[in-house]
């Protein structure tokens, strides 16, 4: 986000100095009006703690000034939080606390390191999300928080725009990558509606190419060869209710012209017959691509894109609404072992270093990804130390490590450390901290002391990168 000027209100007048003042060189960001710190690790630390201009410590105890992490890996001073107006971000450091301080997976010290959106900060054992907005967000209560659950940010904001959109019958398009749950939408939207008839659901991208006009807009007997009953179609199935065409995107570009004229006019053709039949249909539609780039490429037409986005809605992946990420994972675990047992579920307690690594993951597949996870835990008895790992969960740590986050000029007023912490050690990679552990024949020890390092490092590294050791004994 670029630096803004602070503006006044049209009704109040500025001074000559107030103009000249604007137009200096050193412009100042104004800081959030909404920002935060959500405490997501370990569960019940309490609610979101709100970050404004003033700067901030956080500790064990409440003292004025003070945000409260109440854990006993953390100090009773443990980081500074600052607002920076001419970077536009907050800044956090290490008062030489006890246990550290991480930001996404790197080591903090007495340099302020910037803060961007959803970082994953870790204060010992605590692990907290950083969210900021530009404006305060109100929830929508009427949208149900089984349809989209979460207290981030960017659920507050979909579930906002899911109650401008639900009431209204005119077509809706819901944007985002693959398993961020866009039919789940589609049904809150069907309910908000207050239609009678049924939600019915259709694949575009798994309909046959050559009976994809019938099965949508139906058929009389004898249309074509093995027409031997009359269809109705989707259309008209979903008469009274709520047509959901997901991955539209893929619909064929000759047959666009034809719901476009389902969707202007209310009317279908059915394949075999010149008699157009009333529909009364709210339309839905959902896509993984960018609509507007095909758009511009000759692969959708302009006309259907505009009918079909007069509501416009953006489901965010996992990686922007990271203060859900764990509560996703409590809550598939729920829904893993209801089927499989009886009673209540155990209660997941994840290690500090793997929930960690589960929020820095990028989560290319969103909630399927996480439910394939969950699974393979679910199957692994709930074992959740790193040498128990599933194989096919390596995967989670295969990308590049992080950048590293860019340290900040130190305010002029920043706390003082209490000790004068070691320089910070970059990260090895994923590959040469497994060609390290072989060469030490996996023992920790060993391998913290070829990087100089506590061995609880080692074990953070291990999580970050799913590494699974063949030993079960972390102190080899």
């Amino acid at each position: 986000m670029g630096p803004r000027k602070f503006e006044k209100t049209p009704f109040e007048p500025r001074s000559a100095e107030e103009t000249a003042s604007t137009e200096r060189s050193v412009r100042i960001c104004a800081a959030p009006r909404t920002a935060r710190l959500v405490l997501v690790h370990p569960r019940g630390l309490g609610e979101a703690q709100a970050l404004g201009e003033a700067p901030v410590v956080l500790g064990r105890q409440r003292d004025a000034g003070q945000l409260v992490a109440a854990h006993k890996t953390v100090s009773r001073q443990h980081a500074a939080l600052r607002w920076d107006p001419v970077a536009g971000c907050h800044t956090v450091a290490d008062l030489g606390s006890r246990n550290g301080t991480w930001v996404d997976g790197r080591s903090v010290h007495a340099l302020p390191v910037y803060l961007e959106d959803q970082a994953v900060l870790r204060f010992g054992d605590v692990l907290a999300v950083y969210e900021r907005r530009d404006a305060d967000l109100r929830d929508a209560p009427q949208v149900s928080t089984d349809a989209v659950p979460g207290e981030s940010l960017a659920a507050r904001k979909l579930r906002l725009a899911i109650g401008r959109a639900g009431p209204d019958l005119a077509p809706a398009l819901i944007l985002g990558e693959t398993g961020v749950g866009k039919e789940r939408i589609a049904g809150e939207l069907h309910r908000l509606s207050g239609r009678r008839g049924p939600l019915v659901a259709v694949n575009c991208a798994a309909l046959s190419p050559q009976l994809v006009e019938s099965q949508l807009f139906g058929h009389t007997r004898g249309a074509f060869t093995g027409a031997t009953t009359e269809q109705p179609g989707m259309f008209r199935a979903a008469s009274g209710g709520t047509l959901f065409l997901d991955e539209l995107g893929e619909l064929p570009l000759d047959l666009q012209p034809k719901l476009l004229r389902a969707v202007e006019l209310g009317e279908v053709v059915a394949v075999g017959s010149t008699q157009g039949h009333r529909v009364d249909v709210r339309l839905i539609a959902a896509t993984n691509r960018s609509l507007a780039v095909d758009v511009e490429q000759g692969k959708f037409r302009r006309d259907l894109y505009a009918r079909m986005a007069l509501w416009e809605i953006h489901a965010p992946p996992l990686r922007a609404r990271r203060a859900d990420l764990l509560a996703w994972v409590d809550r598939l675990h729920r829904a893993w072992h209801a089927p499989r047992s009886r009673g209540e579920p155990p209660l997941l307690e994840l290690p500090v270093a793997l929930a960690e690594a589960l929020l820095l993951q990028p989560w290319p597949d969103n909630l399927r990804g996480l439910q394939r996870f969950v699974h393979a835990f679910g199957a692994a008895d709930g074992d959740i130390e790193p040498d128990a790992w599933p194989a096919h969960l390596l995967s989670l740590g295969a990308g590049p490590p992080a950048a590293a986050p860019a340290p900040a000029a130190p305010p002029v007023d920043a706390p003082a450390a209490r000790t004068s912490p070691r320089a910070p050690r970059p990260r090895p990679s994923r590959e040469a901290l497994l060609a390290t552990l072989e060469a030490n024949a996996w023992s920790i020890r060993a391998t913290a002391k070829h990087y100089d390092c506590e061995r609880k490092q080692i074990t953070r590294w291990l999580g970050m990168y799913a590494i699974a050791l063949p030993s079960r004994d972390p102190e080899a």
